[in-house]
């Protein structure tokens, strides 16, 4: 049965759950939004996509206002309607009683409450004398989290829940708001498949009680998986959209990038100098890994959610400890106790969390990129902040960060030119071995192009690239050859000619065996 029918028919009964009309807003130089019609019928999925810097999030934001410096976050021009009542968001407490509810990546939960009490947080109910109605509130969680076919205990601390339970506790707390519109913007991102295909039964199940959805994602697939209807901002602009079933990804894509996009797969490479040699590497969660990366090779690593890549990751870097085996570069061995013995032995490190991990946020992009060779640049007077700047100019123009200048804060980057900053931390350095976990993360699918283009170009100047990724297309796209890890072993090393989805996936989930192990280097 076509997916798009019961969108259709909403959309044939006339109003609008939600219609934004003519949206427009202005940053000091940016035309952030321009003329931007948005709508969502009750009973449909939208999928909202576009690049970093798109107007996604500031199209979001205008609905669900958050404080500015200079007041609260709103429209210059255009009108919202819902259910065909103008309406005005001016502060987060506007778009919760009107019945729109956004839900975040990063849950909005105290850690230290019960499930039920951040349920009902500001309105638990209470006894005739007005006390807590502990038992009431445990009783009308229980039966919300039974709607979203959740098995979470309302007693258990939200601290002690995994990410996507905390999900479905966002879930839960929306409809116990008795939300109309509820907004999921990247909530899938942290999750494992089987994860996100429960999330997935959810929103399917809220449709058909007839709420509306819009679903934020950088993930094509997922849209495609999910969503009824799609609309596309380019630049501040929607530039496309319509029913799902009735477009395909590559149009989407060239709606979202207005440019041809590269979807080639790589192909194996003749393997000749040995840059990294790891033998039977060994601590925290990582069982005697074995593998070889060669000059000019990108080496895929994927596997499923736990299965030990960025632990090896870490133990390569000493950021965690090994426990037994050994490590060459180029043909001699070296002891990697810490990050600075790996900075000595000429290897860069991007990790998966760039906020936590990688970047620092107060800081600008100078000093970001700058920060781990700092004596480079230190005079008798102080910082030779010209030649700073200078480098980091070099690394702007090289890698297209998007940006008003070097003093910019990275806080204030989108994520995809974050991505670049802290790229350009390590080429800065001039690597023989790179080390990218999840190197397109959270990047729109232009920025995650330039990513995969400026990864061919380094492996053919010789460097050698570590690649860690969840995306099945973008590890065959770019690796010569493939890891694949199960219960912290490499279970299978096959170049990219002799690999597929359906067998890497089978090797990620049966985990290592009496054949498996690790298969040449």
């Amino acid at each position: 049965m076509d997916k798009s029918n019961g969108a259709e028919k909403g959309r044939e009964s006339g109003t609008p759950l939600l219609q934004m009309v003519k949206i427009t807003k202005r940053f000091p130089g940016v035309m952030a939004l321009d003329q931007v019609d948005f709508e969502v019928y009750a009973g449909e999925v939208v999928g909202l996509v576009g690049e970093n810097g798109a107007g996604k999030t500031t199209l979001l934001e205008i609905l669900n206002p958050h404080p500015a410096p200079t007041g609260f976050f709103t429209q210059d021009e255009g009108e919202i309607f819902l259910q065909g009542k103008r309406i005005r968001p001016r502060r987060p407490i506007d778009a919760h009683r009107l019945g729109i509810a956004i839900i975040h990546q990063t849950p909005n939960l105290i850690p230290s409450l019960t499930v039920a009490e951040n349920l009902f947080l500001g309105r638990e109910p209470r006894t005739r004398a007005g006390l807590i109605d502990d038992r009431r509130m445990r009783s009308e969680a229980q039966e919300l989290l039974r709607s979203i076919q959740s098995s979470i205990p309302p007693g258990i601390r939200v601290a002690e829940l995994g990410a996507a339970q905390q999900q479905m506790v966002e879930l839960a707390k929306a409809l116990s708001a008795n939300a109309r519109l509820i907004v999921i913007d990247e909530l899938t991102s942290a999750l494992s498949e089987h994860e996100v295909k429960h999330i997935f039964e959810v929103i399917r199940d809220l449709k058909t009680r007839g709420l509306g959805i819009v679903f934020v994602s950088h993930r094509l697939e997922e849209i495609f998986q999910i969503a009824d209807q799609i609309v596309v901002l380019r630049d501040g602009r929607r530039v496309g959209g319509g029913l799902i079933s009735r477009l395909t990804m590559e149009e989407v894509v060239q709606w979202m990038v207005g440019r041809q996009i590269e979807w080639a797969r790589s192909s194996s490479l003749k393997r000749e100098h040995p840059l990294l040699e790891v033998k039977s590497l060994s601590g925290s969660g990582v069982k005697e890994a074995s593998f070889t990366l060669h000059q000019g090779e990108i080496v895929g690593i994927t596997g499923l959610v736990g299965a030990g890549r960025t632990r090896l990751a870490d133990l390569l870097f000493g950021a965690r400890k090994a426990t037994g085996g050994e490590i060459r570069v180029d043909g001699l061995q070296v002891r990697i106790d810490n990050p600075r013995d790996a900075i000595k032995a000429q290897m860069g490190y991007v990790p998966e969390d760039r906020h936590i991990r990688g970047l620092i946020l107060s800081m600008t992009i100078t000093e970001n990129i700058t920060l781990p060779q700092m004596s480079r640049f230190q005079r008798w007077i102080g910082l030779d902040e010209r030649s700073e700047d200078q480098l980091a100019y070099g690394f702007l123009r090289q890698l297209r960060i998007v940006t008003p200048g070097l003093s910019q804060k990275v806080l204030a980057l989108s994520g995809g030119n974050q991505q670049k900053v802290l790229l350009a931390r390590w080429l800065a350095l001039k690597p023989k071995i790179l080390i990218l976990d999840e190197p397109t993360k959270g990047v729109d699918v232009g920025t995650k192009s330039e990513i995969h283009r400026l990864m061919k170009d380094l492996a053919k100047e010789g460097m050698g690239i570590l690649m860690i990724s969840s995306e099945l297309p973008e590890i065959f796209q770019l690796s010569h050859r493939i890891l694949v890890m199960a219960e912290g072993r490499i279970v299978a090393d096959l170049p990219v000619e002799q690999a597929n989805p359906e067998r890497v996936m089978l090797l990620a989930a049966t985990g290592p065996t009496d054949q498996g192990g690790n298969h040449g280097s």
